[in-house]
């Protein structure tokens, strides 16, 4: 079906590329000319680099305080005597949020644009993470939480569209690369958080580590700041949205300004046909389950479903599950996790960013899945360990679960949300898949201490179900999205739906 679409799409277009003699522009005639462009990765390495980058800074800043909140969770429970539910409420109060936010946010990125939304939701970050650092109670720091959650669900679907539409169809550096490198980026993150608290906790005095997580949360305002700057100097619209919304003297610009490729928009353009793109609407997440998109809907989903709720619940976990079941000290609580992080979650994610080209997602991910299976299941044997080789053997099992979430789902869940579908469907697409993941985060962050402490290290056996049944719902549809042509689907409309 891939070669159909193409063929289609060029055959319709009368796409002619001049770039390669002399001087002459290359001539765009329609949208599918647009996207042509970009796929064939016609860059030379202006802007559209730096506009990837900058894509990431709200991955990065939903992963800082997820990390950050990590290590205060103890302390912010005891200065606010919370109950198990009532800590689970604090935890999971983002998600909340990046559900309502991925709901508008899908929606809004197709309507009005990736780059008004763009500059929109880093706001949310600012005021938020200011409003966390100083809250008095449980309720001002749950609802500023909540705020902060908007930001993120906003932000997500026009990060991986923005990831998406910049970047080339095949080789390195393609769609699927790009998109997967909002993985690395989250464990740098969470990295940075871990250092930013392992520096903390040496300066402070001992009497102040009380604070320790009011500074690392309120500190988030900080890059938010950065991010806004950086991004309106150097943000500009997705020419492909641009083109699909019937702009190509507009989408010329920007491939000239972001792509340094000289580009003009034929005089004869509009005597061409041009196929009705479809439209943003509330509707179109219905679309989402029609077609050849519904197998590849319910995959997005379950992914989305089953991976958040697995990491969320080790991820966040990591510093209770060392220090109360492994009986770590404080410092090498963070130790621990800095490492794990780094050395395994952080590298597996690059790794997936280098081979998705020539393994694809699919590979990965079912791959990632196996060694999380793994992993949940030595967990759940070893218990409680009773020696250091058993501890040794816990934080093996430990590392080989980020390892799996860097290499495959971590990475590759997004990859599947943001290139199943085509420009057009690509912002409620991810809406959707966020909405889904965050419920899922949700569910995670406000059970896992509930379970935890009702369980202990039985936990790891509801856990492992995740990866379980992520497998199973991989064999049974292998939907490989990592170089095929999704965006030519907006121009033969008519094939897709068949």
């Amino acid at each position: 079906m891939t070669d159909t679409i193409a063929a289609s799409s060029a055959a319709s277009t009368g796409f002619t590329d001049t770039s390669s003699v002399g001087d002459q522009p290359t001539l765009i005639r329609s949208a599918a000319d647009i996207t042509r462009l970009v796929n064939q990765g016609a860059t030379k390495l202006s802007d559209a680099r730096i506009v990837i980058a900058i894509a990431l800074g709200g991955v990065f800043l939903d992963a800082y305080d997820l990390g950050g909140l990590a290590f205060g969770m103890k302390d912010i429970t005891r200065q606010f005597g919370l109950t198990p539910s009532g800590a689970g409420m604090v935890a999971s109060a983002i998600t909340l949020g990046a559900i309502v936010g991925a709901l508008f946010g899908g929606y809004l990125t197709d309507k009005i644009g990736r780059y008004r939304v763009f500059m929109a939701d880093m706001f949310f970050f600012v005021v938020a993470a200011l409003a966390c650092a100083f809250a008095p109670n449980e309720w001002v720091l749950g609802i500023s939480r909540f705020v902060m959650g908007v930001g993120v669900g906003i932000d997500l679907p026009v990060a991986m569209a923005f990831l998406a539409e910049f970047s080339k169809l095949s080789g390195r550096g393609n769609k699927a690369s790009r998109v997967a490198m909002w993985c690395p980026t989250w464990y740098a993150a969470i990295s940075i958080s871990y250092l930013l608290v392992l520096l903390l906790y040496a300066v402070l005095p001992a009497d102040q580590t009380d604070i320790l997580w009011r500074i690392i949360l309120g500190f988030g305002a900080v890059p938010a700041l950065l991010i806004i700057a950086i991004r309106h100097r150097y943000m500009n619209e997705s020419p492909v949205w641009t083109a699909n919304q019937g702009d190509l003297e507009g989408a010329a610009a920007i491939l000239r300004r972001s792509y340094n490729i000289n580009v003009e928009v034929a005089k004869d353009a509009n005597l061409h046909p041009q196929p009705a793109v479809r439209k943003a609407a509330w509707s179109n997440y219905g679309e989402l389950l029609k077609g050849v998109y519904l197998k590849r809907t319910i995959l997005a989903t379950v992914t989305s479903l089953v991976s958040p709720f697995a990491y969320n619940a080790v991820a966040f976990g990591l510093p209770v599950i060392l220090s109360t079941f492994l009986a770590q000290s404080i410092l090498s609580t963070i130790l621990f996790s800095l490492g794990l992080n780094l050395c395994f979650a952080f590298v597996g994610g690059l790794l997936a960013v280098r081979f998705v080209p020539k393994f694809g997602a699919w590979n990965m991910t079912l791959a990632g899945y196996a060694l999380q299976l793994i992993a949940m299941v030595g967990l759940a044997l070893v218990g409680h360990p009773d020696n250091g080789t058993q501890a040794a053997i816990s934080i093996a099992m430990l590392a080989l679960f980020l390892f799996g979430q860097g290499i495959g789902p971590g990475s590759h869940t997004m990859t599947f949300a943001s290139l199943s579908y085509p420009t057009s469907l690509r912002g409620v697409g991810v809406g959707f898949n966020q909405i889904l993941v965050r419920t899922s985060s949700t569910a995670s962050l406000f059970l896992f201490p509930v379970l935890s402490a009702a369980l202990g290290t039985g936990v790891f056996w509801v856990i492992a179900f995740a990866p379980l049944i992520g497998l199973i719902v991989l064999l049974a549809i292998r939907w490989e999205p990592s170089g095929y042509d999704v965006d030519a689907e907006d121009f033969v409309v008519e094939e897709v739906k068949a």
